[in-house]
C-alpha cells in the first residue's frame, strides 16, 4: 500500500452509521440526474426541433450544458471545502432541478439552449460535491465500494437513457424527458437535507470566497471551450470568430493568472499543480477525457457505416464497456492494496494504449464481435486506471482541500472530452476529405446514415478514419502512461484516516 504521512489527521467527517446509506442513496440519485442528462436527450433531438424548430443550433443543447458544468466545477470544489459539501449540493440540485423545469416550458429553441445552461451550472455541483462526499462518507480501505456505486449509476444511465429518451419522446412528450428529473430531484434533496449531517468544523469567523476569482475562471473556461467545441463546426478554424475567441481566451487566462495570485484564497489555489500527486494525476486524466472520445463519438457511426448495424446495436457495441468498467473499478482495491495508486492506473491505462492501437487491425468490415470485445476489455482496462487515481488523491489531502482537489481532476477529465472532441473530429474529418474530395466530412455520412445508403468507398473512408482517431486514442493513453511513470511519485502519501 501507499506511504503515510507521518501523524496527520484528516478532519472528522463521517456522519452516523445508520444515516450512510440514505446519504448514499441521495448521492447516487443526485449522480443519475447527472448522467442521464445528455444520454436521455439525445434521441429526443427529432422531436424537440420538430416542435420548437431552430436546428441551426440544436448541438447547444449539449455543448451549452457541457460548457456550463465544466467552468463551473473548480468554483463549486472551492466552494464545497469553505462552506462545507452540504449547502453546495443543496444549492445545485435546485438549480438543476430549476433548470429542468424551465426547459419543460421552454418556448423555442432559444430558451431551451439557455435553460440547458441553468441544467449545466446545477450539474457542476451535482458531478463534483458527489465525488467528493463520496470520500467523506467512507475511509480509504471502502472507498471503492461507494466509487463502484457511483461508476454503475453512470453505466447503468449510459445503457438506459438513449432508450428512457426515445421511449418518452414517441409515446408521451419531448418535455416528460426534463420533467421526470424534478421527482427524482426532490427525492435526492429531502433525503439530503433530513440525513446528512457534516459535523462542525473549526472556520475563520468571515469565510472569504474569491468572486473575481470565480468570475475570471468561468469567462475564460467558457471562452476557450466554445473556440474549442465551435471550430470547424460552427465557423472554420481559422476564421475571424474562430480567432477572436482563441485570442479572448488566451487574455482571460492572463487575467485567471493575476488574479489568481493576488487573491488570499483563490479558487484555483497553487498547490493544485504544485503537489506532484495532484498535478500528475489533473494531466493523466485529462488525457482520459481525450482517449474517450474515440469509442463514445466515433464508434457507434463506424458500427453502423462499415458493419451495417441497426442504431440500437450500434448503441451495444458502445456500451458494453460499462458493464466492465464498474466491475474492475470494484476490484482494483485488491490491486492498488498490494502494488500501489501509481503502478495500477499505469497497469490500467498501458493496457487500455494495447486495446486501442488493436482496434486499426480489425478485419475490414469485420464482424460486430470483434469491436464488442475491445470494448468490453477497454472497460476493465479503464477501471482499473481511473479509480486508483481519484482515490489516491483524495486520500492525500485534508478535508479543507478535498472538494477543491476532487473537482480540479474531474475538469481536467471534462476539459480533455472538449479537446478530443475538436482534436479528432478534425482527424476524421480530415481524412474522410482525403479519401473521398474536400467537402465530405463525418456530417455526410451521417446524412448517408439516415438516408440508408452508404456507398462502399465511404465504408471504407470511414473506417479509414476512425482507426486514425483510435491511433490518436492510443497516443493519448500512452501519454498519460508516461505521466504517471515521469512525474507521479512512486508512493501517493496517504493520510492516517
Amino acid at each position: 500500500m501507499d506511504s503515510t504521512r507521518p501523524a496527520t489527521r484528516d478532519t472528522p467527517q463521517e456522519p452516523r452509521t445508520d444515516r450512510r446509506g440514505a446519504v448514499v442513496a441521495a448521492l447516487m440519485l443526485a449522480m443519475a440526474l447527472a448522467a442521464l442528462d445528455s444520454t436521455v436527450v439525445s434521441t429526443a433531438v427529432p422531436q424537440i426541433v420538430g416542435d420548437l424548430g431552430g436546428f441551426s443550433y440544436f448541438s447547444w443543447l449539449f455543448s451549452g450544458y457541457l460548457l456550463a458544468v465544466t467552468v463551473t466545477l473548480p468554483v463549486y470544489g472551492r466552494l464545497s471545502d469553505t462552506f462545507g459539501r452540504k449547502p453546495v449540493l443543496v444549492a445545485g440540485a435546485v438549480l438543476f432541478l430549476l433548470g429542468s423545469l424551465l426547459c419543460a416550458l421552454a418556448w423555442n429553441m432559444a430558451a431551451l439552449v439557455a435553460f440547458r445552461i441553468v441544467q449545466g451550472l446545477g450539474g457542476g455541483a451535482l458531478q463534483g460535491t458527489v465525488q467528493t462526499l463520496a470520500a467523506d462518507l467512507y475511509p480509504l480501505e471502502q472507498r471503492p465500494k461507494i466509487q463502484a456505486r457511483l461508476s454503475t449509476v453512470w453505466a447503468v444511465s449510459a445503457v438506459a437513457g438513449p432508450g428512457l429518451g426515445g421511449l418518452l419522446a414517441s409515446y408521451a412528450d419531448w418535455r416528460w424527458i426534463f420533467l421526470v428529473n424534478l421527482p427524482v430531484g426532490a427525492v435526492a434533496l429531502w433525503l439530503i437535507m433530513r440525513h446528512l449531517r457534516e459535523p462542525a468544523r473549526e472556520r475563520a469567523a468571515r469565510a472569504r470566497v474569491d468572486w473575481a476569482g470565480a468570475l475570471a475562471v468561468f469567462a475564460c473556461g467558457g471562452v476557450l471551450l466554445t473556440a474549442l467545441v465551435q471550430g470547424g463546426v460552427a465557423w472554420p478554424w481559422l476564421s475571424a470568430p474562430s480567432l477572436a475567441l482563441t485570442s479572448a481566451g488566451l487574455v482571460l487566462l492572463a487575467v485567471v493568472v493575476v488574479v489568481e495570485r493576488r487573491a488570499a484564497d483563490p479558487i484555483i489555489p497553487g498547490w493544485v499543480w504544485r503537489r506532484r500527486t495532484i498535478a500528475a494525476v489533473n494531466l493523466a486524466l485529462g488525457a482520459l477525457g481525450l482517449l474517450m472520445v474515440a469509442p463514445t463519438v466515433f464508434l457507434p457511426t463506424y458500427a453502423q457505416s462499415v458493419l451495417g448495424l441497426a442504431p440500437v446495436a450500434a448503441g451495444f457495441v458502445l456500451s458494453v464497456w460499462t458493464l466492465t468498467w464498474p466491475v474492475s473499478a470494484a476490484l482494483s482495491q485488491h490491486v492498488y492494496r498490494r502494488i500501489g495508486f501509481r503502478s495500477t492506473a499505469m497497469l490500467g491505462i498501458g493496457t487500455a494504449a494495447l486495446i486501442l492501437s488493436a482496434f486499426p487491425f480489425l478485419p475490414y468490415p469485420g464482424e460486430a464481435w470483434q469491436p464488442t470485445l475491445l470494448m468490453l476489455l477497454l472497460g476493465a482496462a479503464l477501471g482499473l486506471f481511473q479509480l486508483p487515481l481519484i482515490v489516491g488523491v483524495q486520500s492525500s489531502v485534508v478535508w479543507e482541500e478535498r472538494g477543491t482537489a476532487t473537482a480540479s481532476i474531474l475538469f481536467c477529465r471534462q476539459t480533455g472530452q472538449t479537446v478530443g472532441a475538436a482534436l479528432f473530429g478534425a482527424v476524421a474529418n480530415g481524412v474522410l476529405a482525403a479519401r473521398l474530395g474536400g467537402a465530405s466530412d463525418l456530417d455526410a455520412v451521417t446524412r448517408a446514415l439516415d438516408a440508408g445508403t452508404v456507398p462502399e468507398a465511404t465504408r471504407r473512408a470511414v473506417a479509414d478514419a476512425v482507426h486514425a482517431v483510435y491511433l490518436g486514442a492510443a497516443g493519448a493513453a500512452a501519454l498519460a502512461f508516461l505521466v504517471l511513470l515521469f512525474l507521479a511519485p512512486r508512493r501517493f502519501p496517504v493520510l492516517d484516516q
